[in-house]
């Protein structure tokens, strides 16, 4: 059975678009399958297509100059309208300019193109493709991607009522995707042995590919340290001066790898909200990361929780990843707020204008309750409402005239 990926309808859309479809995410997240999908979509179609991958030593030829590349497209297709796939751009020297070449020539040909995340990929093909290009960002498999998978579609669009009706399945389904993640390789693996064989490889070649090779960083130990110190600090705010310290290199050293570690699309910082500079903290950040598997394997947690009672912030690094994935609140700003006096909201959603704190809370709530520090947040900001996200309430109750709103984190994959 196929593993749907729900970027598959947007990355469609966009075909009838002049502008070429870049499709951007971490190295091995599926963007490779991804572009297949979208050629068999368009080969249904009697579309002509051509497919070419800087990974394979025979297509390497037709990426020496922009010439050869359009005759080999004008071999393919005549003189005909076409779609060229060109998968792992990131390989080739000077990617966007070679990119902007082809768009700028108008040629009778629609460019989907794919590659994982670099410095090239995120800041010189961004500059030179400005106005030309649309970005699709494929991270590894969602919560409900997984779990719609392991149900095989039986569950789709309504996911909260399987939580509801079937929670001892559903709850079995939650921890693995805690303990594993979503790389698509590591799910489709049955044992633990494989699962952390798949893991390992990935994680090594990200170390060696994207951070050593792409990036050129020397100190690859170094960077290793710092991903690791991070993945035990997630959701804590940030101490630049302490990492470097920690990990034995400069703070602007870190400030580098930081930078690195978030444009291959492995952690994802967030800022914080603040009104009052002398009351509240404005400048420190927080990370999450964007698969679960590998931050838990890269502290030796991978496949090692057995239960919901010691994962309070890695629940939370999960609802960052659902609230950013949410139809409801996609597109949202998202930040954190902290008070120098220690009172502190996990997330803070800027929806359209309106502001929303969020607390996270890994636990079977019984009855309602509303923490000092929520509470403060509402008193001094008046929020239309707040959100208590927890593995099994619904409900809701005020405070300062603002409706709070316990859900549980199962109503965000809807």
């Amino acid at each position: 059975m196929v593993i749907k990926r729900y970027l598959l309808d947007d990355v469609i859309r966009h075909l009838q678009k002049k502008e070429i479809s870049l499709i951007v995410g971490p190295r091995q997240a599926g963007k490779t399958t991804l572009m297949k999908a979208v050629e068999a979509h368009l080969k249904k179609k009697g579309r002509d297509t051509l497919f070419l991958s800087l990974d394979f030593e025979r297509d390497q030829p037709f990426f020496r100059s922009q010439g050869s590349l359009i005759e080999r497209a004008k071999l393919e297709f005549g003189k005909n309208r076409g779609y060229v796939f060109i998968d792992e751009i990131q390989r080739k020297e000077n990617a966007g300019l070679f990119l902007k070449g082809l768009y700028d020539m108008a040629l009778p040909y629609k460019f989907i193109v794919s590659g994982s995340g670099s410095m090239e990929l995120k800041e010189k093909i961004h500059e030179s493709l400005l106005g030309r290009k649309r970005l699709f960002e494929l991270n590894t498999l969602s919560l409900r991607e997984f779990i719609n998978y392991r149900t095989g579609y039986r569950y789709e669009g309504k996911l909260s009522s399987f939580f509801q009706i079937d929670r001892q399945r559903a709850m079995t389904l939650f921890m693995e995707y805690m303990n594993f993640g979503g790389y698509p390789r590591v799910v489709l693996e049955e044992t633990l042995e494989e699962k952390r064989a798949i893991i390992d490889e990935i994680f090594r070649t990200y170390i060696e590919k994207d951070i050593s090779f792409l990036l050129r960083v020397e100190k690859v130990d170094a960077f290793r340290d710092m991903f690791r110190v991070l993945a035990s600090q997630v959701g804590s705010m940030l101490n630049l001066n302490s990492l470097a310290e920690t990990i034995g290199v400069s703070v602007q050293t870190i400030k580098n790898y930081l930078s690195y570690a978030e444009k291959t699309f492995t952690i994802k910082r967030v800022t914080p909200f603040f009104r009052n500079v002398r009351k509240e903290i404005r400048k420190t950040q927080v990370v999450y990361f964007y698969d679960i598997g590998l931050r838990n394997y890269s502290i030796g947690r991978f496949g090692q929780y057995n239960s919901t009672s010691d994962m309070g912030f890695l629940f939370q690094n999960l609802i960052f990843l659902l609230l950013r994935e949410c139809p409801e609140t996609k597109g949202a700003s998202i930040r954190y707020w902290r008070t120098k006096d220690r009172a502190e909201v996990d997330f803070v959603l800027d929806i359209a204008g309106s502001t929303i704190p969020v607390k996270s809370k890994c636990s079977e709530i019984k009855s309602p309750a509303i923490t000092r520090s929520l509470n403060s947040f509402i008193k001094k900001y008046k929020p239309e409402e707040a959100w208590v996200i927890n593995l099994n309430l619904t409900t809701e109750i005020r405070t300062e005239n603002t409706p709070v709103r316990f859900r549980p984190f199962y109503e965000l994959l809807e």
